[in-house]
């Protein structure tokens, strides 16, 4: 937290922490004109920005409305705040501790730590919900295909509605098949599919724009080439300075997708949960058309993990600072009124700025390479 607050003035409007809602503010905007009888897709929204979610993520934002116009960004830092020690507490589960009150004071004093990346440092500044997501999927996981009940047949629910908000989760029906988990899978899959009919019932002509049409316009995010576009295409892009045709990235992505679940499956069967749901949220991100910057909070599991590991064995240590400093809300001063934030901006004449513009893919595919050496390893 020192350094998230000493690094960048924490009122500086364009980057401070405690100045942003930015993207808050969009999926309020969103939840005001489906409120309001307003076209969603073929108006802008805040600041002149198209709406990129689905219909149904509107009617999840629609309880946002109820918060005034000058309190959401507060709100939206307090709640993510609380998220993120929640994702903390959930990866604790997904490694089968009980939950202590020592537990519970050292994962807050983590929680902080994890501020700091960047990743995670974004999604509080612009309000995003990526740590919601995030959440729903390790609560999943936190629950055992053996589990009793309503655990057990609504086991993929939160996957699904994910997935309904925001279409990446849905790799993990992928990861689920991977694991046969089949009944989850299921679940996971009918959940999404519901989403989708309620919206459409609810905003047929929205959602009839959406999937017709919005859906298929790849340029309404970003160009591919825009440095925060951290993802095995936008690694292609950065390289060659041009849009990267969809079959290029389906021939580098899909080999990726493979390894990435099948990796993570194996580490699965061989008792490491939490392992495999943070490759697959890696991977996910990694083989998305787009990924900003700030989705890569699947670097707040991995860091989990690696303090786990450290109990054990302290040479793990050394990989975990290693890991901080590659992913860390690092700043270079631009000018007094602008700062910019994440290795992944900075200068493009230097000569590191190659292997700096695309570091998180580059971390990815060290940490893939490093689980595939480990279960060679292991069989060996």
């Amino acid at each position: 937290m020192l350094l998230t607050f000493t690094l960048v003035d924490p009122w500086l409007n364009g980057a401070g922490i405690l100045a942003g809602g930015f993207d808050l503010h969009i999926y309020r905007d969103g939840a005001w004109k489906i409120a309001h009888g307003h076209p969603l897709y073929t108006e802008t929204t805040f600041r002149g920005l198209s709406y990129t979610y689905t219909p149904f993520s509107t009617l999840i934002f629609l309880p946002i409305l109820a918060v005034p116009w000058a309190a959401v960004r507060d709100t939206g830092l307090v709640l993510n705040s609380a998220v993120l020690y929640g994702c903390v507490l959930l990866c604790w589960r997904v490694l089968g501790y009980r939950i202590t009150p020592r537990l519970a004071g050292v994962s807050g004093l983590l929680a902080l730590t994890c501020v700091f990346l960047e990743p995670v440092r974004s999604t509080l500044y612009y309000g995003q919900i990526n740590l919601v997501l995030m959440a729903l999927v390790l609560w999943t996981f936190t629950r055992t295909p053996e589990s009793d009940g309503a655990d057990r047949e609504l086991r993929g629910t939160w996957i699904g509605v994910a997935a309904g908000i925001k279409l990446v989760p849905l790799f993990f029906v992928a990861q689920l098949l991977a694991l046969r988990q089949w009944r989850t899978a299921a679940g996971t899959a009918l959940t999404f599919v519901g989403t989708v009919v309620v919206a459409g019932l609810l905003l047929p002509d929205d959602s009839r724009q959406y999937w017709t049409s919005t859906f298929f316009e790849a340029g309404r995010i970003a160009p591919d080439t825009m440095p925060a576009n951290q993802s095995l295409r936008g690694a292609i892009a950065h390289l060659t300075h041009h849009a990267v045709p969809a079959w290029l990235w389906l021939l580098v992505a899909a080999p990726v997708a493979v390894a990435g679940l099948l990796a993570g499956a194996e580490w699965n069967r061989r008792g490491e949960p939490l392992l495999a749901v943070t490759l697959a949220g890696m991977t996910a991100c990694a083989v998305s058309p787009f990924t900003w910057n700030h989705h890569w909070v699947w670097f707040v599991p991995l860091l989990v993990d690696l303090v786990h590991r450290a109990q054990r064995a302290p040479g793990w240590w050394w990989v975990t600072a290693a890991l901080y400093l590659a992913v860390g809300a690092w700043t270079y001063q631009w000018n007094e009124h602008w700062v910019v934030v994440g290795l992944f901006l900075f200068p493009p004449q230097w000569p590191v700025a190659p292997i700096l513009l695309n570091c998180y893919v580059i971390v990815y595919l060290v940490i893939l390479a490093a689980a595939i050496i480990g279960l060679r390893r292991r069989r060996g």
